[in-house]
């Protein structure tokens, strides 16, 4: 996607908005570094590769996607999909206390808190982004929170980001998401909505 593409700005909301909205995973919490040595665990076990270019490529897509290209790269035959996200998932909830917020995102919820509605959008399950959530200690700032569980479309369909908005009260033309995945991005300009790619104000994760 061309820069022309996404709106970029410094990392203030639009002013003319009446709700936001936050990706999780690598914008909200700075969780990929954790997922990563998750998926090598995953992968040690499985006697595979893990291949770090799946984390730039599929930010925002839910675990299955993540696990059934690990699969097919692989050509693991017996291995079932579903069984190898149950195992991820339960390293990485078990590492939660590895978990650190992005301060310059979250600055901006702390700033706007009871000053505008706000969701988060993700692509992880209903349990893992709620755990990651209350590690942080970010759950009360939030009116509603919208996972992989509580949509049909993940990102880039913009079904995430439409039902944040719907919750919110809010029409999608008048929020503003920030987001560090291009799918992510994809999604908020599908749901015709303002979208800043906070990944310029943080600091880049070497993956």
């Amino acid at each position: 996607m061309s820069d022309a593409k996404i709106e970029r700005m410094k990392l203030e909301i639009n002013p003319r908005v009446k709700g936001l909205i936050f990706d999780l995973d690598g914008t909200l919490s700075d969780s990929l570094p954790v997922h990563l040595a998750t998926w090598n665990k995953v992968c040690a076990y499985y006697n595979c590769h893990f291949d770090p270019e799946i984390m730039v490529e599929m930010t925002g897509a839910p675990t299955i996607d993540f696990a059934r290209r690990v699969v097919a790269e692989n050509h693991l035959q017996d291995v079932d999909p579903e069984e190898m996200v149950k195992m991820k998932q339960q390293i990485f909830w078990d590492s939660a206390h590895l978990l650190k917020p992005v301060p310059v995102v979250v600055n901006l919820v702390y700033k706007y808190y009871r000053l505008l509605p706000m969701a988060v959008g993700t692509g992880a399950s209903r349990r893992s982004a709620m755990i990651q959530l209350d590690q942080l200690k970010l759950t009360p700032y939030f009116d509603a929170v919208v996972t992989a569980d509580d949509v049909t479309e993940h990102k880039p369909k913009p079904q995430t980001f439409l039902k944040c908005a719907e919750l919110m009260g809010v029409k999608p033309a008048d929020c503003h998401v920030f987001e560090d995945g291009i799918l992510g991005m994809r999604a908020a300009i599908a749901a015709g909505m303002s979208v800043t790619d906070v990944k310029p104000f943080i600091e880049v994760v070497s993956h």
